[in-house]
């Protein structure tokens, strides 16, 4: 049984999105849903919180808060500019000021608190205060440029932690693990030219952003090498993720030798999910999960940290969180998977798994992994 911390504030449940239908904005021939809003709404979150607290896992984790990142740490990764204009936006009632990333009035403070607990997670795994953290940031950060909110995130949580990392002497070498299925492209450019930080993505090939998530995408000046793009065709599955840790993932990190892992660990991937079609399941994160705890141990002294991204289905993002969070801990108290016999019969057939383990070994080839 390992101490995990566990970072999470109600106030991050409370950051409103625009007039969306989806990720639609409203207007012309797009309809306003009955529901209202963005995919990234509170309740996949809270829905999690939830049932941590009514299955005991909540106890058995060291859950706290952190404060908000100030604007010191936030400059880290974030100019000036950027951080007037979004603090006026947001006193000013919100608006959006990216792409797809719609807030309200005080939505600085609750996407710099998001911040916050990614800042927090990190400090207290690398200060020994916790064997490893997980921080239920929102809104999220992967997709986050330095100067430009982006699909659904405000500020880059996890660059941002990262940064004040480095900048407090806590640690030099870091992985980013971001296994999303959507790209992350914010930390990668975030990060594009440090050869400290080996950025890896996870992704649906052409999901989101469109544009970005190449394989070829290896890193810029010193930093060249230190970036690995793993795009998955439609439909990969549970099979195909697991063999991508195992022949890409595991292997690249261990070359890299960092002192901590971090995770971008969004569950959109998931069978169920509205954004994505890929076929992950809670099992899917719970071994992928165990594959990073247990190369933890073997690298660097089991420090592992996550932060929340996305993930879409108020159903089952719940089951895929408790799963990773019974893997981190070691505690047992679980979640049973409810559609655990349902997914694992709409998992691709042999024909299918063949085609992608192909696709992985023309990565493996092109990355010149053994």
């Amino acid at each position: 049984m390992r101490k995990t911390g566990f970072f999470w504030d109600e106030k991050c449940f409370w950051h409103s999105g625009g007039n969306y239908a989806g990720n639609l904005p409203v207007g012309g021939l797009v309809q306003p849903l009955a529901a209202g809003g963005l995919p990234e709404n509170p309740e996949t979150k809270r829905r999690l919180k939830n049932l941590m607290d009514v299955t005991g896992l909540t106890g058995a984790l060291d859950a706290r808060t952190a404060p908000e990142a100030d604007r010191e740490t936030l400059s880290r990764v974030h100019p000036a500019a950027f951080l007037d204009e979004f603090q006026r936006t947001s006193d000013a009632g919100g608006g959006e000021l990216g792409l797809r990333t719609p807030f309200g009035q005080g939505g600085y403070e609750i996407a710099a608190l998001s911040a916050g607990l990614s800042v927090g997670a990190l400090e207290a795994v690398l200060k020994g205060e916790v064997d490893n953290a997980y921080a239920l940031s929102r809104p999220p950060g992967h997709h986050c440029l330095p100067d430009f909110p982006n699909g659904f995130c405000l500020l880059a949580n996890l660059a941002i932690a990262i940064r004040n990392a480095q900048a407090k002497g806590l640690a030099k070498r870091f992985v980013v693990l971001d296994w999303d299925v959507h790209h992350g492209n914010g930390t990668e450019a975030i990060f594009i030219d440090d050869a400290d930080v080996l950025t890896i993505s996870i992704h649906q090939e052409r999901n989101y952003p469109i544009d970005t998530g190449d394989a070829d995408v290896r890193g810029d000046g010193a930093g060249q090498g230190a970036n690995m793009n793993i795009p998955l065709p439609p439909g990969g599955g549970h099979a195909t993720y697991l063999e991508a840790m195992e022949r890409l993932v595991l292997p690249a990190i261990r070359a890299h030798e960092p002192e901590v892992i971090v995770i971008a660990n969004g569950y959109d991937a998931a069978l169920i999910d509205p954004l994505s079609c890929m076929l992950a399941t809670a099992d899917t994160f719970r071994q992928m999960t165990r594959m990073v705890v247990e190369l933890a141990d073997e690298l660097c002294a089991g420090r592992l940290m996550m932060a929340h991204e996305g993930g879409y289905s108020e159903v089952y993002v719940p089951f895929c969180g408790h799963a990773v969070l019974e893997e981190m801990s070691g505690v047992n108290i679980q979640a049973p998977d409810p559609l655990a016999e349902t997914y694992a019969a709409r998992q691709p057939n042999q024909k299918a798994e063949a085609f992608f383990s192909s696709q992985l070994t023309e990565l493996a080839d092109f990355f010149d992994v053994k």
